[in-house]
């Protein structure tokens, strides 16, 4: 995965180029690359690697999350389409783990100079580095993909992280739209401002 850091306004063309090249092409051109052997053999599993920033907006990583909403929106025609070859699609959505991912993050240019909404990007890049570092070792993902691998008829999406991460996308699923809005923004520790729209701008 690439793993950029930056508010949507301080995002390049560029920089939403570089994280879906590797995110979401990426994964077309592996799913192309082994469809044609599963089709004529009619069977076999796709597992793509999706996220919990697939299922909501995660501040700060406005790319990263556009990314895995393709993915995920790619791998649910995928698997209507293959269906009736006898090809398994499914999607696992990891939650926070502690790998590399944390030191290898990479903030653009832009976000680094920007004015307005560094303080804010530093308060809920504390908290989602918090999250990654105390979270399991990813080994849970892969023995998830192996028991996916030996499933006949596999659900079409797998949550694998914390049990809050797990419980935060089912209330995705149920809550008003705003009130969600507003827990995420909690957590991550982001100044709502005034109801007048005043600008956060220090």
């Amino acid at each position: 995965d690439v793993y950029k850091r930056q508010a949507i306004e301080d995002s390049t063309a560029a920089d939403f180029l570089a994280v879906l090249d590797t995110n979401l092409l990426g994964t077309l051109r592996c799913c192309r690359a082994v469809l044609p052997q599963m089709r004529r053999q009619r069977s076999g599993t796709i597992v793509n690697i999706s996220s919990i920033a697939g299922r909501m907006g995660i501040p700060f990583q406005g790319s990263y999350s556009a990314s895995k909403y393709a993915v995920e929106g790619m791998t649910e025609a995928l698997r209507m389409e293959v269906r009736p070859f006898g090809v398994n699609v499914v999607l696992v959505e990891p939650g926070d783990f502690k790998t590399e991912f944390t030191g290898r993050r990479q903030i653009t240019s832009l976000a680094k100079d920007s004015e307005v909404y560094a303080s804010q990007m530093r308060r809920s890049l504390s908290v989602m580095e918090k999250d990654e570092q105390g979270g399991a070792t990813p080994e849970p993902v892969a023995r998830l993909v192996a028991r996916i691998l030996e499933t006949a008829s596999p659900r079409v999406r797998y949550v694998a992280g914390p049990v809050s991460e797990k419980v935060a996308a089912g209330l995705k699923r149920v809550l008003p739209s705003r009130w969600f809005e507003r827990i995420l923004m909690m957590y991550y520790r982001i100044d709502r401002g005034s109801q007048s729209g005043q600008s956060l701008d220090r």
